[in-house]
């Protein structure tokens, strides 16, 4: 794989699509969780809050497919989103502080992702340079 130096995650729970972006073009990773959570749903007057925890090993294959990035945009619907972001903040510093945004993201097309990435990187870049 091309080293590229900006990266966008979609991800939520049953799997995330990685885009490496780059002068040289685009590519994609496709991951899933090796065990994918089920929706659990919460019952009154019970203990927990009735979620399940996200997969560690996906978290780092998620990681292992950023690694090389030198900024990364994370989006996605619910909480995955932010559950990886605190995984490589906690877990992996280093590239978690390449982490440029989290941003909700519904169910967009991989080619709706790869233009929000690269408008995304535009205007983050147009800001870096005033």
């Amino acid at each position: 794989m091309p080293t590229h130096f900006h990266a966008i995650v979609w991800i939520d729970h049953t799997q995330a699509k990685v885009f490496h972006i780059g002068l040289s073009g685009d590519d994609e990773v496709t991951l899933h969780p090796h065990l994918p959570t089920r929706h659990i749903h919460h019952k009154a007057n019970s203990i927990g809050s009735g979620h399940a925890g996200f997969d560690k090993e996906f978290f780092a294959q998620v990681m292992n497919a950023v690694s090389d990035a030198g900024e990364i945009l994370i989006i996605g619907p619910a909480n995955a989103k932010t559950e990886l972001a605190k995984y490589l903040r906690e877990q992996h510093p280093k590239i978690g502080e390449r982490i440029v945004a989290v941003e909700a993201a519904d169910h967009p097309s991989d080619r709706e992702i790869v233009a929000h990435a690269k408008q995304h990187f535009k205007i983050a870049a147009l800001r870096r340079q005033a």
